[in-house]
Formats: C-alpha cells, sequence, structure tokens
C-alpha cells in the first residue's frame, strides 16, 4: 500500500512536471491515465504489477 501510494504521488509529480516543463498537454495525461486505468482491467495486470514490484526491490536494495 505504502508504495502503491508512493509510487502514485511520484508519477503524478512527473506528470505535473513535464506537463509545465515539456510541453506536455493535458489531454496526453489525461489519455495516459486512462490507458493506465483501462490497462489495469486486462489480465496483463498481474504481469506488469509483479515487474513493478521486483524493480521497486531492486531500487530499494541499490547501496550507495
Amino acid at each position: 500500500m505504502i508504495l502503491s501510494c508512493s509510487g502514485v504521488v511520484f508519477l503524478g509529480t512527473v506528470v505535473f512536471l513535464l506537463s509545465r516543463r515539456c510541453g506536455l498537454r493535458i489531454a496526453h495525461a489525461i489519455t495516459c491515465a486512462l490507458f493506465g486505468f483501462y490497462l489495469a482491467s486486462t489480465a496483463i495486470a498481474p504481469s506488469i504489477h509483479a515487474g513493478s514490484e521486483s524493480l521497486a526491490g531492486l531500487l530499494g536494495g541499490l547501496r550507495f
């Protein structure tokens, strides 16, 4: 749950910064969000979730 909330906040911040700095239009951001919602209801959603958890575990294990 914490990983999911922080991921949402991070991605929301990225979309906001891209819309302000790089010319990402709000329509593009809304389209991407809708695509994500529709993708979450498909059969590939568990694979995407497992991949994101693996990536988060990998990034969490890095030591600098």
